[in-house]
């Protein structure tokens, strides 16, 4: 069955759907040519669905607007693994050329198991190990961003133990650029458990200390401000602190420190309301500002990085739900219960985050209904949409849509109430692959003796 193109009823949700949703003659959902209805029969509900033409759409999007951009500079795309990460995905992030950034020894394996080449890998984290660092450094990682005094003496002794050549750095600095988010997802200001203070004059000193260091080699800066972000004021300021910091630590060390990450952050549209920045005009103003401030501050020929996650997976996954119990409370409120919850979508519940819903066999009907979709999990806070909109006629056995969850669903999926993880299935052409097969109970008492 062929599907169209998205109907006018659902113009309002064409930021937050994947590109390649459709409703097709029989008036049920498509992505990427698949009947989200049968995907559900099929492999079971709750199921993330990603467009894989969508990822790599959005892949070819930022690296291109760096030489779109009005003032060009290097560019260098980082996918930041820590919003979704499998061996299926981070092919086709490799196969595009992007870099990737990891934070774990989790997400370095599995980087390294998809054959992710580590020369285009950046290594984070604020409290990294000594043996997650001997890790990465043994992996050959390309970068490794300094997070504290700690990290400095830790990746030091590193280097010295294992020998070979210095291990190229960034210092992470926090620029105190208070930016528009959530509290909890905000991390540029100078309360954040991240990186090197400049206020306080930690940030020299960090770099001083690693000058001071015959393993390590300084050759960048970076900073985060924070996570789902719909304006450029704050990434404006954040590039022009990174230009300057860059320029006086490149006279410390004698030598020019020509990297400049400016981190993620990027929003994406999760509801019909949000409108996200685009990404040539996100890259358009982030080079624009460090080019300036770089030729004023005499730092030649730099290099920019950006670490997208959410704004490179985010529009292009759905998660799928059965309903199961619904409940009327007169005068109060109605609760429709899905087969899943905070166990594969903990967002909601850590910081109030917003979704769309829609009814996979019915997505034209009229959304009449306001209605609380809860969890089956045995906590109060476990509700997946506040208010959604949904059709007066929501049943069980209907297979609910939520969409905009490409990233941190599966991985910040766990085992609440000992419930097995979802499975994740790419869509393409009509055809549906699984790259992460559903958890059963075997694999949930693996670890249990």
């Amino acid at each position: 069955m062929t599907t169209t193109s998205l109907p006018a009823q659902l113009a309002g949700l064409a930021d937050v759907l994947p590109p390649s949703a459709g409703v097709d003659a029989a008036g049920h959902l498509r992505i990427a040519g698949c009947d989200l209805v049968d995907l559900a029969h099929e492999h079971g509900t709750p199921l993330f669905v990603y467009d894989e033409a969508a990822i790599e759409t959005r892949c070819t999007e930022l690296t291109d607007a760096f030489a779109a951009a009005p003032t060009p500079l290097e560019g260098r795309v980082a996918y930041a693994s820590k919003a979704f990460s499998c061996p299926a995905l981070l092919r086709i992030v490799a196969e595009r050329g992007l870099w990737l950034d990891v934070s774990t020894d989790g997400e370095l394996g599995v980087a390294l198991a998809a054959g992710f080449p580590p020369e285009r890998l950046v290594m984070h984290g604020n409290n990294k190990t000594p043996a997650e660092l001997a890790a990465a450094r043994a992996a050959g990682v390309a970068r490794i961003v300094l997070d504290s005094f700690d990290d400095v003496d830790n990746l030091d002794a590193v280097v010295r133990d294992g020998g070979g050549p210095p291990q190229d750095v960034l210092v992470r600095l926090t620029p105190g650029v208070d930016a528009d988010t959530h509290e909890y997802i905000r991390t540029g200001h100078e309360e954040s458990k991240f990186g090197f203070g400049w206020a306080n004059g930690q940030a020299l000193e960090a770099v001083k200390d690693v000058a001071g260091r015959r393993g390590l080699e300084l050759v960048g800066v970076h900073s985060h401000i924070g996570s789902q972000i719909f304006g450029l004021d704050g990434f404006r300021e954040a590039a022009a602190a990174l230009v300057q910091f860059a320029a006086e630590a490149s006279a410390i060390v004698g030598a020019p420190v020509r990297e400049l990450d400016v981190g993620g952050g990027l929003g994406i549209a999760y509801t019909a309301g949000d409108v996200p920045v685009a990404v040539p005009d996100w890259i358009a103003a982030l080079t624009s500002v460090v080019a300036t401030a770089a030729a004023e501050a005499g730092l030649d020929d730099p290099v920019v990085y950006v670490e997208p996650g959410r704004a490179l997976v985010g529009r292009a996954g759905v998660t799928l739900y059965t309903v199961g119990t619904i409940k009327h409370l007169p005068g109060v409120r109605t609760y429709v219960a899905v087969d899943g919850g905070m166990s594969d979508n903990l967002r909601p519940a850590l910081y109030g985050a917003g979704y769309e819903t829609l009814v996979a066999a019915r997505p034209l009907a009229p959304r009449d209904l306001v209605a609380d979709v809860a969890g089956k999990h045995c906590e109060s806070g476990d509700v997946l949409v506040s208010d959604a909109r949904l059709p007066a006629d929501v049943r069980a056995g209907d297979v609910l849509v939520t969409p905009a969850t490409g990233a941190y669903g599966y991985a910040m999926a766990n085992n609440y109430n000992l419930v097995g993880r979802p499975a994740v299935v790419f869509a393409r052409d009509g055809v549906a692959r699984v790259v992460i097969r559903r958890e059963g109970l075997d694999d949930v008492m693996r670890l249990m003796r």
